[in-house]
């Protein structure tokens, strides 16, 4: 199971919205993923994060590469999870 694949859920350990949760849309290089809420949902702007930043969680949902926020909405919606990506959670800070 990769950690970091497109579609796993994550959270965000630092930052203004830092335990809230997000989605992974695109890698742009070894040390960066495009991710996404999306805002509407969980409050987190798409944006490209340092893979430091973020914690992935066992979940997944099914998205191609590059998706837009209106397809990460509905693949969450019809995966049901709407109401656990909208919980905010305390971050644990693991970064060095």
């Amino acid at each position: 199971m990769p950690a970091i694949e497109i579609g796993r859920i994550c959270v965000k350990l630092v930052g203004r919205e830092a335990g809230r949760k997000c989605v992974i849309v695109d890698f742009i290089d070894d040390n960066f993923v495009l991710i996404t809420g999306p805002k509407d949902i969980s409050g987190v702007k798409r944006r490209r994060v340092n893979i430091k930043h973020i914690e992935p969680l066992d979940k997944t949902i099914d998205i191609p590469r590059g998706a837009s926020d209106e397809e990460v909405k509905k693949a969450i919606e019809d995966a049901g999870l709407v109401d656990f990506m909208k919980e905010i959670v305390k971050p644990k800070l693991s970064i060095v």
